[in-house]
Formats: C-alpha cells, structure tokens, sequence
C-alpha cells in the first residue's frame, strides 16, 4: 500500500520539478548537469523534512535549500568545464537558435556573477520574491539580501553594456 507521504510528495515533484529545474538552472549559471544535481540534492532534504513542511510551504523550502546549496557548490574550485572565447558555429540570419543562443549568453552573463549575488538576483526577479524571502531563502537580514540583489544587477548591466553584441530581450 502507498503512504499517503509519498503520494502527497510524488504529486508535489511532478507539479513543480520543471520550475525548481529552472531555478536551479539559473542558480547554476545555465550549467544543467549541476542543476540537475542541485536539484536532486533538495528534493532529497525536502523528503526527510516533509511531514514538517507539507502543510506549509514545501517549495520556499526547497528554494532555500537550493539557494544554500548553489552558493556551497560555487566555492568549489573545479568542475571539469573548459570555458571557450567563441562559439564553433555562430547562428545565420534568421536562424531559429538565435534566441537561445541570446539567452545562452545571458546566463553566461548571470554565471559570472558570484554565487549569492546570482541567488539574490534570480530569487528577487526570476521568481519575484519579496526581500524579505529572499533574505529568508540565503539565510541573511534583508539589508544584506538587498545589497547582494543591487550589485548584482548593477553588475549584470555593466556586462551587457560591454557586451560587443547588443543582447536583446527574448520574447
């Protein structure tokens, strides 16, 4: 016979992986495999903490998990990835792929930035938390998230006025 926990659980995976893998995509820097990782990793605590946090808020709970986890994982020095200065085959004129390869740079943009002001940026504006739960979700006051969050985007605009190319919004 299946648990009702189990259930309840298995119901809350399957509504909201997709969008937890984004957010741990972001939080990754555009890095999937990691995200990937990232993700399982909190899916894992979520289980265990599941009878407390069921009836609450499973997802905040996992949010700040993944925000910890992500600023734990960048201190990490190697990851096996070998950065390239170019593209092997940039897109043509009216290329389809030009707007992934737009974003593609975008979150080479965000993967620049360091750990806790990418987690900062990505919870205040991605999943347009207010400060106060981001400050709650990377385990800090809410002045300190608000600075993280400011020059986090101060510097994301800094890299995209550098940028040769004018990167422009995806639709």
């Amino acid at each position: 016979m299946v648990q009702p926990r189990a259930v309840e659980f298995d119901r809350f995976v399957a509504a909201r992986w997709s969008a937890l893998l984004h957010l741990a995509r972001l939080l990754t820097g555009g890095d999937r495999h990691r995200a990937e990782d990232l993700l399982q990793e909190a899916l894992v605590k979520l289980w265990f903490a599941w009878p407390k946090v069921a009836d609450q808020a499973p997802e905040a709970y996992v949010r700040k998990v993944l925000a910890r986890a992500a600023a734990r994982s960048a201190r990490r020095r190697w990851w096996g990835e070998h950065p390239v200065d170019q593209l092997p085959d940039p897109p043509g004129a009216g290329d389809e792929t030009a707007a992934v390869d737009e974003r593609t740079r975008l979150e080479a943009m965000l993967a620049s930035l360091p750990a806790r002001q990418r987690a900062a940026g990505v919870l205040r504006y991605y999943q347009d938390l207010p400060e106060r739960d981001v400050a709650q979700a990377l385990g800090c006051p809410v002045g300190t998230a608000r600075s993280l969050t400011a020059r986090g985007v101060a510097r994301l605009r800094q890299l995209l006025s550098e940028a040769v190319e004018p990167v422009e919004p995806v639709a």
